[in-house]
């Protein structure tokens, strides 16, 4: 009998995949944070199944997604990774990762971890949704706009309520899988 799924990940064997194994389960590692900050800020305004495609692109492009090494990206660097089909060549959103690697690591100095600061904002357990419909699913909701608000302040860019709830959802702060959903009740035994 074939499981039920979120529909929105039917369309490819690849969005199965990371809606299967890691949509929706809490993250606790900095680095895979960083990642999806990369991606989600690299998705506005696409589709994510565009960014999931590209994943090993970036994941190449930049450094495994170490910020550390991100933060130090010269001009010059810059100006190939424009040159770089493997990722989305769009100026704003490549100097964006360097920008925000710079203040991801700020914030991992101030509160120890990144991944400490980020789970503050949901009362460090994931926020477990009741949704029966994809129409039941918000694009923002108040802890995103919270979270989004003191990122802007802090001079991230590509962080939106929406990115931001996009990255809630795929790092498990949030379960958004719908209650039919065969992953609704696997995740939500992590949390």
């Amino acid at each position: 009998m074939e499981k039920s799924r979120c529909p929105w990940c039917l369309s490819f064997e690849e969005y199965v995949k990371y809606h299967d194994s890691e949509w929706g389960v809490p993250v606790h590692d900095d680095k895979i944070h960083f990642e999806f900050l990369i991606l989600e800020g690299a998705q506005a305004g696409l589709s994510w199944s565009t960014i999931l495609k590209k994943r090993e692109g970036y994941r190449n492009a930049f450094a495994d997604f170490d910020p550390t090494k991100v933060a130090k990206f010269t001009e010059n660097k810059l100006e190939k990774l424009l040159l770089d089909t493997g990722i989305v060549r769009n100026r704003l959103k490549v100097y964006a990762a360097v920008n925000n690697a710079k203040h991801f690591l700020k914030i991992q100095k101030e509160f120890g971890s990144f991944d400490k600061y980020i789970w503050s904002f949901v009362g460090n357990k994931p926020i477990v949704s009741i949704r029966k419909t994809m129409k039941d699913v918000p694009a923002t909701t108040k802890e995103s706009d919270a979270l989004s608000k003191d990122l802007i302040q802090r001079g991230f860019k590509f962080v939106g309520s929406t990115v931001i709830y996009a990255h809630m959802q795929a790092c498990g702060l949030v379960n958004d899988h719908l209650e039919t959903c065969f992953r609704f009740k696997e995740t939500r035994k992590l949390t």
